[in-house]
């Protein structure tokens, strides 16, 4: 068996050390055992810097936005907007009103499946995606192509979990209306190739939605150099705040798309008669936002830059290019999802052991990893499994990691052999 110092790859520009700090949450231990924290696709750990922006929102300048004149509100107003110019600059949108507050990644596709899709799709139109999508970019489609007569396409993916590109590119129609495709695979760490398969989609001139909910924490997005048509992602797997998300649209199709909700600060004029609708992105954001969760979110891109983004992203593929050559000596071990270009998400079984049970040795000492399906149940099913365990590496995570990850799977092969 390969030692663990025979794959180490050389350090990075990262300071690690320094980021990891910074940290609050991951400076303690776990069943006695220090914490290693291996869920980030399920949701990233917050910085003090975000912990303290909500706090400090909630402990001087709570009140509501956009609607008083008071110092409170002027100051909690200033801050949301403030962190709407954050994410605008995070992601190179063109202009701040192509930023819509939502929920999340999940709300932020429903609203573009309810208010762009659902009022163009006709019977025999249709909508294509990947079978390796999480359910956040399935289930919306299946909603409205249900309420419409619209179907929804598929195109496969080949055994390393890679979109098969001929048949992606053989699926777009003159009745396609619209791609939905993540930018990184949640369950299997694939990067698809993004920039191509819009680039292919608009040939035909189909507007495409990009998921880029495991993308913008571990590397650098421009949505105009995508040129992406509508991008989605969510504040809490970006160091933020849960509750908080992200939809940019381009200027064109949010002005033509109809409110998603109604009520409060999206309307311009109310009669008993009627209502007209606020400028972007207002139009969008109904009642009370999660101010708080805005705020954090600005806070989480202010303290990434600090941090060189591709940097971080080859400090990340440095720990994946040693993980994924310890787990080949792992007799055993089987990855799932091998694709050429990845991010640091290691899926895998272990013989005939349940992933339940992998997670539970590890969490003994003190590895916090993934089991289940990953809400990517067809996913799972491509490859003939119900689940996984997965291992998922931020930019915090550092060597010392990658060894208690590997100790307890050694332990649980011996536990299981």
């Amino acid at each position: 068996m390969a030692s663990d110092t025979a794959t180490r790859l050389p350090e990075t520009h990262l300071d690690v050390a320094a980021l990891r700090a910074a940290f609050p949450v991951l400076d303690q231990r776990v069943h006695d055992k220090p914490l290693v924290y291996l869920d980030n696709a399920a949701t990233t750990q917050k910085p003090a810097a975000v912990i303290d922006a909500v706090a400090n929102y909630y402990r001087h300048d709570n009140a509501n936005v956009h609607r008083g004149v008071h110092v409170l509100s002027q100051r909690a107003t200033e801050a949301y907007e403030g962190a709407r110019e954050a994410v605008a600059g995070f992601i190179n949108a063109e202009r701040e009103y192509q930023i819509v507050f939502t929920r999340g990644t999940t709300e932020a596709i429903n609203l573009v499946a309810q208010s762009y899709a659902r009022p163009r799709l006709q019977p025999g139109d249709e909508i294509l995606i990947t079978e390796i999508e999480h359910h956040s970019n399935i289930v919306p489609w299946q909603l409205v192509c249900e309420a419409t007569g619209a179907t929804l396409r598929v195109a496969r993916v080949n055994d390393a979990a890679e979109i098969d590109r001929d048949d992606f590119a053989a699926k777009l129609g003159e009745r396609t209306r619209l791609v939905a495709i993540g930018h990184v695979s949640n369950a299997f760490g694939t990067i698809h190739p993004v920039n191509e398969l819009i680039a292919l989609a608009h040939r035909h001139n189909i507007p495409v939605l990009v998921d880029g909910a495991q993308a913008t924490a571990h590397m650098p997005v421009d949505v105009r150099a995508l040129n992406a048509d509508f991008y989605v992602f969510s504040g809490h797997k970006l160091f933020g705040p849960t509750g908080i998300g992200v939809l940019y649209g381009r200027e064109s199709l949010l002005e033509a798309m109809p409110p998603y909700q109604g009520g409060g600060d999206m309307i311009e004029t109310v009669t008993l008669e009627g209502s007209t609708w606020n400028e972007l992105p207002a139009k969008f954001e109904a009642g009370t936002p999660n101010i708080a969760g805005a705020i954090g979110l600005g806070a989480a891109i202010r303290f990434l830059a600090d941090f060189d983004l591709d940097a971080i992203a080859a400090h990340e593929e440095q720990l994946r290019a040693r993980v994924t050559a310890e787990l080949a000596q792992i007799d055993g071990l089987r990855l799932i999802g091998t694709a050429g270009h990845k991010a640091a998400i290691l899926s895998f079984v272990m013989g005939e052991a349940h992933p339940q049970d992998i997670a539970t040795i590890l969490d003994s000492a003190g590895v916090a990893i993934r089991a289940g399906h990953h809400c990517a149940m067809p996913g799972m099913a491509r490859f003939g499994l119900e689940g996984t365990a997965r291992a998922s590496f931020a930019a915090y995570n550092d060597e010392s990691d990658v060894d208690a990850l590997l100790a307890g799977l050694r332990s649980a092969q011996r536990i299981f052999a």
